[in-house]
């Protein structure tokens, strides 16, 4: 099947709720007011409910108890409550998808984006961009296997769906990758041009006609949520890691989390445990 064949099928492409679709048409209008969006959440009960309780978890630390959506938007930003939206409506659009366990899957894509979001932040880019970018970088996977069942469990006989390799064996198989597929899921989204550029390029940062540095951020994000949701070791670790983005990111090379300790240093750059890192945003995908 090609890639425009897999997106061609209205019946099987995901739907994502209303006020969600509402945000995403935010990332381009400069006119979009907190009043006007929080109306939009608040006649949503049930997404009220799960972004007030998002707002009160460990991850934003708190002072106070946030009670309101207007509250909530003060507090986190209108950027982190649209991403908080848009990973909750994305989780909604993908049920059930055979031979991925989406429990994984989501703990993956949330570790992704908060351990790129982290490195981001540190090195003055765009961290909520690349939060977004990592929430959203794999649902070409959830697509591919809705939309292709017996070729992807063909694959995923071969290697994981979070194998560092997967988007290569996709590309030499299928002639497209997962992140090609993301893409274009933005594309009909409406999402905005560098996003789906980004998105496209994820997997493969440095193969890029034009090098992205927030999708290479979250390729090495990726890398690190991979380490923790498969429990690599030490060794796996370091075999695994792409120094040859982190050299472009301007990251030593040799840099691990399990290492970052014991390098000169490196107490500056010890990035916390993933769990902890985003403790009470699993929430997001209930």
């Amino acid at each position: 099947m090609e890639l425009k064949s897999l997106i061609d099928q209205p019946s099987k492409l995901p739907t994502i709720p209303k006020v969600a679709q509402q945000l995403i048409a935010s990332f381009s209008s400069d006119d979009s007011s907190i009043t006007e969006i929080a109306s939009q959440l608040t006649a949503d009960p049930a997404l009220s409910a799960k972004l007030l309780r998002l707002a009160n978890s460990a991850y934003f630390h708190v002072s106070r108890t946030i009670g309101t959506v207007d509250s909530a938007l003060q507090m986190l930003g209108f950027v982190m409550v649209r991403n908080l939206v848009l990973g909750n409506g994305m989780a909604a659009a993908f049920k059930n998808i055979p031979g991925v366990d989406l429990k994984q899957f989501w703990r993956y894509n949330l570790y992704t984006a908060s351990a790129a979001r982290w490195l981001a932040h540190r090195a003055d880019v765009n961290s909520d961009m690349v939060f977004t970018l990592g929430l959203m970088h794999g649902i070409g996977q959830l697509q591919m296997h809705a939309g292709m069942p017996q070729a992807m469990l063909a694959l995923d006989k071969q290697m994981s769906v979070l194998d560092a390799q997967r988007a290569q064996l996709e590309k030499q198989t299928l002639g497209f990758h997962y992140g090609e597929v993301s893409a274009e899921l933005a594309r009909i989204w409406n999402f905005p041009q560098p996003l789906i550029a980004a998105l496209r390029n994820i997997a493969q940062p440095l193969s890029a006609a034009e090098f992205s540095e927030p999708a290479a951020w979250v390729h090495l994000g990726a890398w690190r949520a991979r380490c923790e949701v498969l429990s690599l070791s030490d060794e796996e670790q370091l075999a695994s890691y792409p120094q040859d983005v982190a050299k472009r990111l301007q990251v030593d090379a040799d840099w691990v989390n399990a290492l970052s300790a014991q390098t000169p240093g490196g107490e500056l750059f010890l990035m916390p445990p993933l769990p902890e890192l985003t403790e009470g945003l699993e929430a997001m995908f209930e």
